[in-house]
């Protein structure tokens, strides 16, 4: 490819990448918290910067911040994460590999969990109106996302784009579930001293299918109906049908 049609390309590059940059600037105003987990992080030292290392990122943990950094490794490099949140209520656990294909291209993957454990299951601790403490059980709450990248350099000096696909999980225990899929993807550009980056996510804007288990929906709703009846047959109803304590 000859110089003048590299730097035309290169100029389209750089004109979709800002159009890219403010397009989305309205419709971040209204978040969804549909998969917020993913928007919490990973890696202490891109928390320290305050989360600005979209340019910078060229480890194995551009997988989450801009897959197009991938390309900086030199060997596989593997990420470990945990944190937990509401004084241990919430467990965040993050591990990612990334595998240089060649020169020019990097592979990599992670999966991010962050779930509440161990809640009580109490819609079976009172039947034929006897409370039993061991029909409790347990159940777990949590999110699932894992995702696989790919980076390369293009054919333009200092130019890098990587792409990203997610899987979505979501899971309450044996009462509800859902999946979803997305997309992200991202550039880096480096050229005298100067790192430009860019990351979009959810371009395929990533949704979550549910499906629930309607036996286990139905025994929360018959507690429910429950305990309005106990609290009903506990006051004295007079002939207008109101209750009195």
């Amino acid at each position: 490819m000859c110089k003048n049609s590299k730097k035309g390309l290169l100029k389209k590059i750089i004109f979709i990448g800002i159009a890219l940059l403010f397009q989305p600037l309205t419709a971040q105003t209204v978040r969804s918290f549909s998969n917020e987990f993913l928007n919490i992080g990973v890696d202490a030292a891109a928390f320290g910067m305050g989360k600005a290392v979209v340019a910078t990122t060229n480890d194995v943990n551009s997988i989450y911040w801009n897959p197009a950094g991938l390309v900086g490794l030199a060997d596989n490099q593997g990420a470990l994460m945990h944190a937990e949140y509401f004084q241990g209520i919430g467990k965040y656990d993050y591990v990612a590999f990334a595998k240089p294909i060649n020169g020019e291209s990097t592979m990599a993957f992670s999966v991010i969990r962050f779930g509440v454990d161990d809640i009580l299951n109490t819609t079976q601790l009172i039947q034929d109106g006897q409370i039993n403490y061991d029909r409790i059980s347990l159940f777990s709450a949590a999110d699932w996302a894992i995702n696989a990248a790919y980076a390369k350099k293009l054919i333009v000096k200092d130019l890098s784009v990587g792409v990203n696909a997610k899987i979505v999980r979501r899971k309450i225990g044996d009462f509800a579930s859902s999946i979803g899929f997305g997309f992200d993807a991202g550039l880096q550009f480096q050229r005298s001293g100067w790192q430009f980056g860019l990351m979009v996510r959810d371009i395929t804007t990533t949704f979550n299918a549910w499906s629930f288990n309607d036996d286990k929906i139905n025994s929360i709703i018959a507690i429910y109906n429950d305990l309005n009846q106990t609290i009903l047959n506990d006051g004295n109803p007079d002939n207008d049908g109101e209750v009195i304590p």
